[in-house]
């Protein structure tokens, strides 16, 4: 018997307002991998309706109006699907002490370079960079342009292998 393997496809964040967040998202390095979702039959440039059975089962009304973009780090995945839905009043974000996905996290090579590039950019952080336990890693935690937290770390690897030992 064979067991099936899921891999990763994409991480998807409600926006407010597309134009501005495919621009936030640049900042921190991510490219444009497609101008829409078109198994959703959603484009970047203008407003469409969704596809109905797709609607369905995400929960969505039918006739639900949106644009969308993939937007990507790199060749691999996961993507990130930007979504603008026309629909009724939506929830805050959550924080980082609810329940469910809360933030995702970029890794760095030079978290206080690049805190300070994306700071003078206008990008708001939680706190500046701070060491985390034992010296494994530095972390800052931004928001996007609708409250969603966005971990910032960087890790030394280096300093891992003790744990393995200790192990």
């Amino acid at each position: 018997m064979s067991k099936a393997a899921l891999g990763w496809g994409h991480i998807n964040i409600n926006v407010s307002n597309l134009d501005r967040s495919v621009a936030f998202y640049e900042l921190l390095g991510f490219r444009r991998f497609m101008p829409g979702i078109p198994y959703l039959q959603l484009e970047e440039a203008r407003a469409g309706a969704m596809h109905e059975d797709s609607a369905a089962a995400l929960g969505l009304p039918a006739g639900v109006r949106g644009r969308a973009c993939i937007m990507g780090l790199d060749d691999g995945f996961p993507k990130l699907d930007l979504t603008e839905l026309a629909v009724g009043a939506q929830a805050s974000p959550l924080a980082n002490a609810d329940l469910g996905v809360v933030r995702i996290c970029l890794s760095s090579r030079d978290l206080p370079g690049d805190y300070e590039r994306l700071t003078a950019a206008g990008v708001e952080f939680l706190s500046a960079p701070a060491p985390a336990a034992s010296g494994l890693a530095d972390l800052a935690v931004c928001r996007d342009p609708d409250g969603t937290l966005i971990e910032v770390v960087q890790i030394y690897l280096d300093r891992w292998a003790r744990l393995a030992d200790d192990g």
